[in-house]
């Protein structure tokens, strides 16, 4: 075998706080070598970006090296100096970050980025530079790379994002690229393609990357060895079929057993054992002060009826010269009192609009929503006042789906005030008895949202989304930001409130896996349109639609894990 390209040594990270010494990473190891994926997986604060940040140098102070060795290219590279660190980083090893939008400058166009980076690293002219960066964007399939190249960030898809910051990474022809968590937010068709990048660009370029993830299915599909990580420490390393068919730590073959499963459909999902964990939730106390769940006439508790959303493209005073894209075209489902209806498709298909629109956070611009037998159109304010309380949101990302300058339990507390659902005397009593029914601690109410883990945060959004008893929940991405123990967590909170108090959902995700284990039916979007809607079992044994087929062949098919637990 080659020689490493990089080498971790005994790396340990030290933060001072006023509560003592926090060590985020302890005597952490591996080597990479040429043309190699290596997965770094675990849960979220198990050190795996902070391992990633100190090698390129981008520890936020108080954070430190204090012990242990970085070698880049046989060169020790923890000790250089700040100008040093600073002519590596970008020229030597590359970052792809985990959010596209906030790594590329909104202020200026995707061609000026890369340019300016090209120029900084390789000294080139100007020219020179904008055709090295065109044929980068032709390299990681960006269409019309010349059209392109004059856009900014916000005229590109989240996919097209990823892959211009891709683009950015291979500037400087560097030998090591450290992406984190670069697909979290993707869906299955574009998350493909950036795999299917990445992957080329270790076997053609010879580049070593790091994959940090908490995904398996990418561990599965891409890496070649795995390291994973617990509470800052590495707890096994090996190749990819070796952890994952045959893992010998505990926490591993914990890990891999809490893994939504794409064959198989089970009633509940395996939850992590191994170390301390959060309170459970406790949905036998809060079913006794749920009412008892009133069922439609009709025995559809909401009705989707050919329902259009139009955005404005190109505004004008002279309405003829205006243009507009349709992002849903003429959509029409219906869910059955308490069933867990999923809604998949890619990036654009117009999944989280339908969401919107029935949540009325969008108004429609054709069609009708019926709830309980009464249409959205025929409501007055005081009926949509009343369709409101009954229908509640929880959002993909927790970290900002919450006011950071409000307390938690203001936060819950919320909704009860706005509908006047009780004297305000009783409002702090419910608020506390619904943060402790979601397994949050006593004092959670007097703490703020950036104060809890994004687990935590996700379940302050259910406590929030249940605080006025609603009989229907959208749930728009719950768990694509949370990893896997914690997603096990969510999921299991999910399926007790449909179980116990007959909840209604719409369920709208990305993740196959997950949609198959959670959803009783399941619609698939593509470009607007619903084409097609199938009991869960049947859609994914046999799909009708090409495009369903397609979306579920690139589903990762996880087998290595199937010999594991």
């Amino acid at each position: 075998m080659s020689e490493p390209v990089l080498s971790i040594r005994n790396l340990t990270v030290e933060i001072p706080t006023r509560h003592g010494i926090v060590n985020p990473v302890r005597n952490v190891s591996y080597d990479l070598h040429p043309g190699e994926i290596r997965g770094v997986v675990g849960e979220s604060g198990a050190g795996k970006s902070m391992t990633g940040n100190a090698v390129i140098g981008l520890l936020d102070p108080p954070a430190h090296i204090t012990q242990g060795e970085i070698w880049l290219k046989g060169e020790r590279v923890d000790a250089l100096d700040f100008e040093a660190k600073r002519r590596m980083r970008g020229r030597e090893i590359s970052m792809i970050f985990q959010d596209p939008l906030t790594s590329l400058n909104p202020l200026f166009t995707v061609g000026e980025q890369l340019v300016e980076t090209i120029q900084l690293h390789l000294g080139v002219s100007a020219s020179e530079a904008k055709k090295r960066a065109l044929a980068l964007l032709d390299r990681v399939s960006i269409p019309n790379p010349e059209e392109r190249f004059n856009q900014y960030p916000h005229q590109f898809s989240g996919g097209m994002r990823q892959r211009v910051v891709i683009a950015l990474a291979l500037c400087s022809e560097p030998s090591v690229i450290i992406a984190d968590e670069p697909t979290t937010a993707l869906d299955v068709s574009v998350q493909a393609q950036v795999l299917d990048l990445i992957k080329e660009l270790a076997r053609e370029r010879q580049v070593g990357v790091i994959l940090v993830t908490h995904d398996m299915g990418v561990i599965a599909d891409t890496t070649d060895t795995v390291t994973v990580m617990y509470a800052g420490e590495v707890v096994e390393n090996g190749t990819t079929d070796q952890v994952l068919g045959a893992p010998t730590h505990p926490y591993t073959r914990s890990l891999i057993s809490a893994v939504p499963r794409p064959t198989v459909k089970l009633d509940r999902f395996p939850l992590i054992e191994y170390g301390k964990r959060e309170g459970g939730f406790k949905i036998e106390a809060l079913a006794q002060s749920w009412p008892r769940t009133k069922t439609s006439d009709s025995g559809r508790l909401l009705e989707v009826k050919g329902v259009t959303k139009r955005f404005l493209e190109r505004g004008s005073l002279i309405p003829s010269w205006r243009s507009y894209f349709t992002a849903v075209d003429e959509v029409s489902f219906d869910i059955h009192d308490g069933e867990v209806f999923g809604l998949v498709g890619e990036s654009g298909s117009g999944k989280s609009t339908v969401a919107r629109m029935i949540a009325t956070l969008y108004p429609m611009d054709g069609g009708d929503i019926v709830f309980d037998g009464v249409p959205l159109s025929t409501m007055g304010a005081e009926g949509l006042a009343a369709y409101r309380r009954q229908i509640q949101m929880i959002f993909q990302d927790p970290f900002s789906s919450l006011n950071p300058r409000m307390k938690v339990g203001d936060i819950v507390a919320e909704p009860l005030h706005h509908h006047r659902l009780l004297p305000r005397g009783e409002v702090d009593q419910r608020v506390r008895q619904l943060l402790d029914w979601v397994g949050l601690a006593k004092d959670a109410w007097r703490k703020y949202p950036h104060e809890f883990s994004g687990g935590q945060r996700q379940r302050i959004s259910i406590a929030r989304a249940l605080a006025t008893q609603p009989r229907f929940l959208i749930c728009d991405e719950p768990t694509s930001a949370l990893d896997v123990s914690i997603q096990a967590q969510i999921l299991n909170i999910l399926k007790d409130l449909q179980e116990h108090l007959g909840l209604t959902m719409l369920f709208i995700s990305h993740d196959l896996p997950v949609v198959r284990q959670v959803c009783d039916r399941v619609g698939v979007m593509r470009r607007g349109q619903l084409v097609e809607v199938q009991d869960t079992e049947t859609l994914f044994t046999a799909p009708e639609h090409g495009y369903t087929r397609e979306l579920l062949s690139l589903m990762p098919k996880l087998e290595q894990l199937d010999t594991a637990v």
